[in-house]
């Protein structure tokens, strides 16, 4: 048994520390809220405003640049279909929204933070013991601080997402730069480059393919991370599988956990495929 007079307990003073944040920084918060909120009012009010046929070309041609092959083309772009059969393209596009806001923030502040992590070691050895609690840590934590500093809605949604999903294009674009070989880089030193050209010229555009593997995978979490987030109010087709659980209808759930499965293989195959195309060794 472990000696009860050495317990120390943390969650009263995170607790604590929580309440002051919205007592003294209230304001603050809200105009962060209604920010986000607004930029996800935005992107949804744009991808509303296109019509169902309109992402069926979308996806076939982006399919065709990144692959450039048909049956594959044929399969991508049909698929979507199957999600206005049964009913679901609102709150598809509502989940598409979401993941796309939450995509763009992630990049946003994981790209320039793998650079960071690359070349900075200090920042490296800071940064990724906070990764591993971020990639460990039970996704249902996230829901918790972003609810009480933000109330329920799809803006702690967003940020519990982009919590969940940074992880992975940190350590990819990190990782693909300290792979570049070195004599690669000591040729273009010996050109005359600069640190700020080596990394511009060189570093990034070798790393690219390891940097859209993590843009890949940042993707892939937050459509996952769609089903939890609709427990505070994200909506989308994550409700729909709430729902379905809630009520214990498996038809229901089999047909909004097939839209989010076929959501989730197209954005995987199109990224994958640019990834391929950003590769300045190996042409596909």
């Amino acid at each position: 048994m472990f000696p009860e007079a050495w317990e120390f307990h943390v969650a009263p003073h995170l607790n604590s520390g929580i309440k002051a944040l919205i007592q003294n920084h209230g304001e603050a918060f809200d105009a962060f809220s209604n920010a986000l909120l607004q930029l996800l009012l935005w992107i949804q009010a744009a991808l509303s405003a296109v019509p169902w046929w309109g992402y069926i070309l979308l996806i076939a041609a982006i399919s065709w640049f990144s692959i450039r092959k048909v049956v594959p083309t044929l399969v991508l772009s049909l698929l979507p279909v199957i999600i206005g059969v049964f009913g679901l393209w609102g709150l598809a596009i509502e989940t598409l929204a979401i993941v796309i806001t939450s995509v763009v923030i992630s990049l946003a502040l994981g790209i320039p933070l793998g650079v960071l992590m690359a070349e900075v070691k200090t920042v490296g050895v800071i940064i990724r013991p906070i990764l591993d609690a971020m990639q460990t840590m039970p996704s249902f934590v996230y829901l918790i601080p972003a609810m009480m500093l933000f109330g329920l809605g799809k803006v702690p949604a967003i940020l519990a997402t982009v919590i969940y999903a940074l992880p992975p294009v940190i350590r990819l674009t990190c990782l693909g730069i300290e792979l570049v070989p070195k004599p690669v880089q000591e040729a273009a030193l010996a050109y005359g480059a600069t640190r700020w050209q080596l990394l511009k010229e060189v570093r990034l555009p070798l790393a690219m393919p390891s940097i859209m593997a993590g843009v890949n995978q940042t993707t892939m979490m937050a459509l996952s991370m769609v089903v939890i987030a609709s427990m505070i109010g994200a909506r989308g087709l994550g409700q729909e599988v709430l729902m379905a659980i809630n009520r214990i209808n498996v038809g229901r759930g089999f047909e909004s956990g097939l839209s989010i499965v076929i959501m989730a293989i197209v954005i995987d195959r199109i990224t994958q495929g640019l990834a391929k195309k950003w590769d300045p060794v190996k042409k596909p």
